[in-house]
């Protein structure tokens, strides 16, 4: 390839996503108030260096720097970004709203994850419980001192749930952020 080419790619002629990895470089350091400066010693922190100036020309320069791969997967650490979202079209949506989704969308998928552990935790405990009213009846002799620690278990199971329908409660109970109870 000639340098004419390489000219004219790094000019007007240069392919969308390249466009759009400058205009985004610039759009995720400026709302982090990040300097050239800083941004290229967060890239060097992480094992991706590049100098101030090759920053500034890849944002601003005429014609602007073009970024190889390296440094594009620099940029998507740095600034936790996939590189869908660092080669894509700048979305009308600011950094500080796409970040809010992300933790939201990052938060559902943990919830998501915890909530059916919880599940199979519940599961599990309800099975343990079948398993000592069987091993009860098949062993007659200490089936009162079974079914005895049974009821302690659910006697303190229902002051620990009587506490949460306590109203200073009522707001989590609202928020659908108390657990079931086991029984």
């Amino acid at each position: 390839m000639s340098s004419e080419d390489d000219a004219t790619r790094a000019g007007p002629g240069r392919p969308e996503p390249e466009d759009n990895v400058a205009a985004r470089i610039k759009l995720e350091r400026e709302a982090r108030g990040w300097s050239t400066v800083t941004l290229a010693e967060r890239m060097a922190e992480i094992g991706h260096p590049i100098n101030q100036s090759a920053i500034w020309r890849i944002e601003s320069g005429k014609p602007r720097r073009r970024v190889n791969l390296d440094e594009a997967l620099g940029f998507c650490k740095v600034f936790d970004i996939p590189m869908s979202d660092l080669t894509g079209p700048p979305l009308k949506i600011d950094v500080a709203a796409r970040q809010l989704i992300r933790v939201f969308t990052e938060k559902s998928k943990a919830y998501l994850v915890q909530k059916d552990a919880l599940e199979q935790l519940y599961q599990e405990v309800r099975e343990a419980r079948l398993a000592l009213y069987a091993y009860a009846e098949e062993h007659p002799e200490q089936q009162d001192d079974i079914e005895e620690l049974l009821r302690a278990h659910d006697a303190a199971e229902e002051e620990a749930w009587a506490k949460r329908k306590h109203p200073a409660f009522a707001h989590l109970r609202e928020q659908g952020r108390l657990p079931p109870p086991l029984s």
